[in-house]
């Protein structure tokens, strides 16, 4: 018994001093590698003690750690994988051999109760055919006309009136939450030609505003299945119906329910209907079935609802600290409206909008340092050797992380952690940057369908806030922290009072 535990506790003592001297070997190489992986749990450590803090964490290793900007990962389960933050490699993903890194089952699974087979979690001939029709919307000239239209009214009739009465009241607003329900209201009437009235001017929660919430839990904790330290944990508590996985479903049923009774509603009313709303685009295909159209619309609603508020959260934030940045703003408007012969209140055209050249720096420099998208994942088909020698194992996953890529002085120069707009200018023009470089809208095959339509809202939305408000935020000397769900959301929003701007632009005397 005694020659048994002594034989155990050599055993452990070797084991121990095993790990110890990998450790050190691995502290030496890790100005190559970038991330540790230790014996048995490879970088789960790693992940573990900076998954509070991914984002940051990452960037650093990918910047500091890292000759080409990508580092190589293992873990337990057979879960390894790259983590780039290298244009190359992501041009090399999303174009060159695009074919070869799909989003792949470990994503799609992880969505599929959410998502379905809807366009931002399908593959192949499903991804094809969603794709093909969507993009031939998108290029019509009703569906950008009803697009501004709307976002033209809901301005007018919501957005202004409820920042006035707060204006007026004193009443502090939570500036993330109104851009969420100004982009909800906006995207369901683009999805469905529904209005969930969640932004209301009296206070008063719409019809849909239970959706909303449903709509906002369900992507909160569907992304949260990626960060388990067990991959397949999550699984498990699903079947079991406990904890998270059982919040999860009750906010599925409830965005499912709400979005089949929206779908049949029309289904049985499609001959008396005119919408312009992309569901009526695609019901006009008999074989699409109700599930198959209310997967369609769910990813279009999350595309279009977290993405743009989660921009210009984060600019209003930015600006706060920057009263240069917004005077510039505020001379371009000023000019436009003296240009075209506009009054202080009348509304921007599309062209008008279009000619915002500063505020799109503006909006895109933000975008660079918070993107709303702040990583990318897909999987490895096979064998592969990214532009910068990195190997790809088949079934990796590969990561191109946006949000360090917008931190990386080899693409954006040493004050690449700098709020400048003016570096998207080009003789008083905003110039385009490659995508593959700036992939805020994604790059190549899966290029963001609804990005100058995006842009349109956004620099609709920050121009009528800006010419028309003052904003005070109630915390200025704080950077918040994120909420890491499919899309980079301020955690505890963007508490502000406003005030009412005096001064404005008549051309009539």
């Amino acid at each position: 018994m005694e020659l048994f535990t002594l034989q155990s506790l050599l055993l452990l003592l070797l084991l121990s001093l095993s790990v110890y001297l990998h450790y050190l070997s691995s502290k030496k190489r890790q100005a190559i590698t970038g991330i540790i992986n230790y014996p048995l749990v490879g970088a789960l450590l790693e992940f573990l003690c900076n998954r509070h803090r991914f984002l940051e964490w990452s960037t650093e290793v990918l910047a500091t750690k890292c000759p080409t900007n990508t580092a190589v990962f293992y873990r337990p389960y057979n879960f390894n994988g790259v983590i780039t933050a290298n244009p190359s490699n992501v041009e090399h993903m999303l174009k060159d051999n695009f074919e070869n890194y799909p989003k792949g089952d470990r994503y799609t699974t992880i969505l599929t109760d959410f998502l379905g087979d809807g366009i931002f979690n399908s593959d192949g001939d499903l991804w094809r055919k969603q794709r093909k029709t969507a993009s031939y919307e998108f290029n019509t000239k009703s569906l950008r006309n009803f697009i501004v239209r709307n976002v033209v009214v809901e301005i007018q009739t919501r957005l202004v009136p409820v920042l006035n009465k707060a204006s007026e009241t004193g009443r502090v607003l939570n500036l993330q939450d109104i851009f969420e329900r100004f982009a909800f209201d906006n995207v369901c009437k683009l999805a469905f030609n529904f209005d969930p009235a969640c932004l209301a001017v009296d206070g008063t929660s719409g019809s849909g505003d239970d959706f909303m919430r449903a709509f906002e839990e369900a992507a909160t904790l569907s992304c949260g299945r990626f960060f388990y330290a067990i991959p397949s944990l999550w699984k498990l508590k699903r079947f079991f119906n406990i904890g998270s996985e059982k919040r999860l479903r009750e906010s599925i049923s409830a965005v499912h329910k709400f979005a089949d009774h929206i779908i049949r509603s029309r289904m049985d009313t499609k001959a008396e209907s005119s919408a312009e709303d992309l569901l009526s685009r695609f019901m006009e295909n008999d074989q699409n079935s109700v599930e198959f159209l209310r997967d369609i619309a769910i990813s279009f609603i999350l595309a279009g609802r977290d993405t743009t508020s989660s921009a210009l959260t984060w600019m209003f934030w930015l600006l706060s600290s920057r009263p240069d940045v917004k005077e510039k703003i505020l001379k371009e408007l000023k000019g436009i409206r003296i240009r075209t012969a506009k009054n202080n209140g009348d509304n921007f055209s599309i062209d008008d909008v279009r000619d915002m050249s500063y505020l799109q720096a503006a909006i895109s420099e933000t975008m660079r340092l918070y993107p709303p998208v702040p990583v990318d994942t897909k999987n490895c088909l096979k064998d592969d050797i990214m532009p910068d020698g990195t190997f790809v194992g088949k079934d990796w996953l590969v990561i191109s992380h946006t949000y360090a890529m917008g931190r990386m002085e080899g693409i954006w120069g040493k004050d690449c952690k700098e709020f400048r707009p003016e570096r998207w200018l080009e003789g008083g023009v905003c110039r385009q940057e490659s995508s593959f470089r700036f992939p805020v809208f994604h790059a190549g095959p899966r290029t963001c369908l609804g990005k100058d339509m995006a842009s349109i809202q956004m620099k609709s939305i920050a121009a009528s806030v800006i010419e028309g408000f003052e904003i005070d935020l109630l915390d200025k000397n704080t950077c918040p922290e994120y909420v890491m769900a499919l899309t980079l959301r301020m955690k505890g929003g963007l508490p502000v009072r406003l005030r009412k701007r005096s001064e404005g632009v008549s051309v009539t005397n």
